[in-house]
């Protein structure tokens, strides 16, 4: 079984990282902005899908999740824009990484 692994923008501008086994993603951000299942985004909406990625098995998806919950916002960001050399950038230790232009926008 497939799914998916998704991120939020939530109405105070947090991300909140997701995976689910829904086929249709708008179903789960519907059950999110409806406060289906009530926790974060219960108190955050409403919720826009910012980014998200299919894959053939769902244990794929939650390992996904789980990797990028632990990211910064500047990576997450990277991550939504498609930015994939500052993405490997701030994948690198701080002090391997090269300046980055201030005020780069998406």
């Amino acid at each position: 079984m497939g799914g998916w692994a998704y991120m939020l923008c939530c109405s105070d501008k947090s991300y909140y990282v997701g995976s689910t086994s829904h086929e249709d993603i708008d179903v789960r951000v519907a059950e999110h902005n409806d406060g289906k299942f009530g926790g974060y985004t219960a108190r955050r909406r409403p919720v826009v899908l910012v980014w998200c990625d299919w894959y053939q098995d769902v244990r794929k998806a939650q390992d996904t999740e789980r990797r990028i919950k632990g990211w910064s916002r500047a990576k997450k960001e990277a991550l939504i824009c498609g930015n994939v050399l500052t993405l490997q950038n701030l994948s690198k230790r701080p002090g391997a990484r090269r300046p980055s232009r201030p005020g780069a926008p998406c």
